[in-house]
This record gives C-alpha cells, sequence and structure tokens, in this order.
C-alpha cells in the first residue's frame, strides 16, 4: 500500500515510518511541518530507504495537501501530525485548535475528495487512520480502566482539541462514509522523544545535575506504552481492521509520576553515577499544573481480541533501554538544546485569551 504518515518526523510518527520501511513492502510518504518537535535526524537510519519520501508541508494547507494527494496517491492516511504537549497548550491554546482541528478537517476534505476518485478495489481498502490520545477521556479515579465505550471529558486545551478532531473524524465516517479509523493511546515513551515530555526531560536534566521537578506529590498516575509496540498496533490497525472502528493501545503499565522519576534516577545510578550522591537527591516538589488530570489508564481488549496485538515491552525494560538510548545518543538531544529548548517549565503563564 501507498501510506500518508503525517507528522512522520516527529516521536511517535517516526517510530510508526521505521517500522513501515523496515518489516513491510509499503510505500511511505513522511508529510512534516517540521515545527520544534519534528525533525529529519529521526528519520535517518530510513531516509535513503527506496520505499521512503519526505515532503515539507503544512497539514493546514489545503492547496498543499492536495497537491500532496495527488501526487502521491495514497492508500492510507496515518495521521499523527499535531501540537501534542498539555503545558505548551496552556499557554497558547490557539496554535492547538488550529493545527489539531483545523488541519485534521483539511486531511478529511482532501481524503474524502481523494478516496470518492478511486476505483472500487482501491476505495475498499482505503483508510483515514486518525491517531489520538487517552487524555480525551479525562481523568480516572483509583479504579476503572479507558475503554472505546468511556465518554469523552477532556479537561486541558490539547486534550480539547484531539477529542474535536475525534469527533470530525468519526463524523466524516457517518455522515460522508469515509472508511475512517481512530485508535487512543496511552502515553508513549522510547528513543527520540522530544525533551519537554517527562521520561526525556528528568534523563537531560539529571545528566546535568539540575533539579527533578515533580509536579505536586508525584501521585499522578499514567499507563507507560513503548512507542515501537504503539508502532507495531498501529500498522496492524490500518492492515486489518474493518473502517468505522476505534481501538485504545496501551501496555497495563501504571506507574505514577514520582515511581517514573524514581525508576530513572536508578537507572542512571547504575550506568552514570554522580560524583556524589544519588540522581534521587535532585528531586524538587513543584507547583502542579493547572487542571492536572489523576490518573488514566487503558483497557486495550479489544485489540487483543480483534487482532491479536499485545505489548511486547515490559515497562521496567523498556525504560532502561531508554535511559541507554540517551545516554548513548547526546548528539541528538543536544542539537535540540542548541536550538534553543532547555527544559524550562511551560504552562503556568497561561491565562486562556490567546487568540
Amino acid at each position: 500500500m501507498r501510506v500518508m504518515v503525517t507528522g512522520g518526523a516527529g516521536f511517535i510518527g517516526s517510530a510508526l515510518v521505521r517500522q513501515l520501511v523496515e518489516h513491510s513492502n509499503h510505500d511511505v510518504m513522511v508529510v512534516d511541518k517540521l515545527t520544534y518537535a519534528g525533525s529529519l535526524s529521526n528519520l535517518q537510519s530510513v531516509a535513503h530507504a527506496p520505499q521512503f519520501r519526505f515532503i515539507q508541508a503544512d497539514i493546514c494547507d489545503a492547496i498543499g495537501m492536495r497537491r500532496v494527494f495527488d501526487e502521491f496517491d495514497p492508500d492510507v492516511i496515518a495521521h499523527l501530525a499535531a501540537e501534542s504537549h498539555v503545558d505548551r497548550s496552556i499557554d497558547g491554546p490557539g496554535q492547538f485548535i488550529h493545527t489539531n482541528i483545523f488541519g485534521t478537517f483539511v486531511l478529511l476534505q482532501e481524503s474524502l475528495r481523494h478516496w470518492r476518485g478511486l476505483g472500487a478495489q482501491r476505495s475498499r481498502s482505503f483508510r483515514f487512520h486518525h491517531i489520538s490520545t487517552d487524555e480525551v477521556f479525562g481523568s480516572l479515579g483509583k479504579s476503572g480502566l479507558f475503554t472505546e465505550t468511556t465518554p469523552y471529558d477532556p479537561r486541558s486545551p490539547y486534550a480539547a482539541s484531539k477529542a474535536s478532531a475525534d469527533h470530525l473524524v468519526s463524523a466524516w465516517w457517518h455522515t460522508f462514509g469515509l472508511p475512517i479509523l481512530i485508535t487512543n493511546c496511552s502515553n508513549n515513551y522510547g528513543p527520540y522523544h522530544f525533551p519537554e515530555k517527562l521520561i526525556p526531560c528528568m534523563i537531560i536534566r539529571a545528566l546535568a545535575e539540575k533539579s527533578l521537578p515533580v509536579y505536586g506529590r508525584g501521585d499522578q498516575v499514567r499507563d507507560w506504552l513503548h512507542v515501537e509496540d504503539h508502532a507495531r498496533a498501529l500498522q496492524l490497525v490500518f492492515e486489518k481492521s474493518e473502517p468505522g472502528k476505534s481501538y485504545n493501545i496501551g501496555g497495563f503499565n501504571e506507574r505514577t509520576n514520582l515511581t517514573v522519576v524514581r525508576a530513572i534516577c536508578a537507572e542512571l545510578d547504575a550506568l552514570r553515577p554522580r560524583s556524589k550522591g544519588r540522581y534521587e537527591d535532585l528531586i524538587a516538589f513543584v507547583e502542579d499544573r493547572p487542571g492536572h488530570d489523576q490518573r488514566y489508564a487503558i483497557d486495550p481488549s479489544r485489540l487483543a481480541t480483534d487482532l491479536g496485538w499485545k505489548a511486547q515491552i515490559s515497562f521496567d525494560a523498556g525504560l532502561a533501554q531508554t535511559v541507554r538510548w540517551y545516554l548513548d545518543n547526546e548528539v541528538w538531544w543536544r542539537t535540540i538544546q542548541d536550538r534553543g529548548f532547555a527544559g524550562e517549565r511551560l504552562g503556568l503563564e497561561g491565562d486562556g485569551n490567546e487568540v
């Protein structure tokens, strides 16, 4: 198949692209605006493969997207292009509304036009696969799991923008018949993760002997999923699933944020000890994020039952691998720091008045 991956130079998108190039015969077109969180270095290992193509483009540019559709003639749209950091959405919600909602609308319109022009066989196999997040479901209490039927209850501008996109995608299925898929994943981690997110941020700050800021009491619970497990799930869904389906993707790896930070510190103690003291000594509790969801946890049983998927990488093994990757790939994250990202705290100054 001919697979267009929007946001394919980002963290999850590049993992999917590497998965497809290395483990399938699909032709892959990456469409990425190359904002601060996207980098061609994430794709370096597959950039010279004959089935790989890249174009720098903005999904909000309808004319540009029509050109890409006409030139590449896709069978699958794997839509990952999005603004994704909750703290940034607090400081600047407008960009999240524009990219995540309007950009998805543009892609849906072009996909509908393109799909209607396909022959009978290709139109039956065409899929618009929207990759979303468990944050659209809001916050859980101490028990229970998010399922595909959990009511939407987004709490942050980021989550609300992704929920809106999910609803648009669903509407294009019900109203226009566009063959769509929606997947909602738990927190991803692994190589090439931009350093604003918890795990890479803590690794890099610890190596610099900086404080490790933990929001509130660090008792917020997240369900962690290795990005390579996620990429395998995405490929399976758009290759095998019937249109109109939604799937939750999670790894049954619930941990509090404080537990995760302490585990990172323990790995660093073993691999690169401090000259004095332990990395855990750097932990500092800071003011909590506004509207911080308390707990996420995914039930991926529909995906397991329908398509036979389950996570292969345990959190302990995956975290150890991730810490080693950041130690071995300092040039990658140093380059990001040189572009001006210093791992500073975001999400405290936003007042919601941005337009």
